[in-house]
């Protein structure tokens, strides 16, 4: 058998309904015994099942696999559509599930040294400093 194919034991506790924020959410107990542990993706996939809801609207994070392994906890949320999702879940969750796409910036030390450039210059040279800096 391959490893998706080892059986899987889903609980939930502490399940709450919240419809401020439009979702379902609850701590989950994943029981593995026969494996090192299980890819969110599946666990994304079986709670979607479990709750008659679709894969897209469903989150999961924060798992954490017992000492000795066999079994994990983590946390999930499963919203109501996916509007409501888009509008609550964290940016870096969405882009995790493939429902956004990452910002793609400088690294942060060139933010730093292009701030600290900047700040030698005065007045609307502010834009070109950059530029000048590098003529030098």
């Amino acid at each position: 058998m391959t490893d998706r194919e080892q059986p899987v034991t889903l609980r939930t506790r502490k399940f709450i309904r919240n419809p401020l924020l439009g979702r379902k959410q609850m701590v989950v107990d994943v029981l593995h015994p026969s494996r090192a542990n299980v890819s969110k993706d599946e666990l994304r996939s079986k709670l979607a099942e479990l709750y008659k809801a679709s894969k897209d609207t469903v989150s999961v994070f924060g798992f954490r696999t017992q000492y000795g392994g066999g079994k994990s906890t983590g946390f999930a949320l499963i919203y109501d559509s996916q509007e409501v999702m888009k509008k609550f879940e964290p940016h870096y969750r969405l882009v995790r599930y493939g429902q956004a796409t990452k910002v793609e910036k400088a690294s942060r030390q060139q933010r730093k040294q292009r701030k600290n450039r900047a700040k030698t210059v005065r007045g609307t040279a502010k834009a070109k400093g950059a530029a000048k800096d590098k003529k030098k």
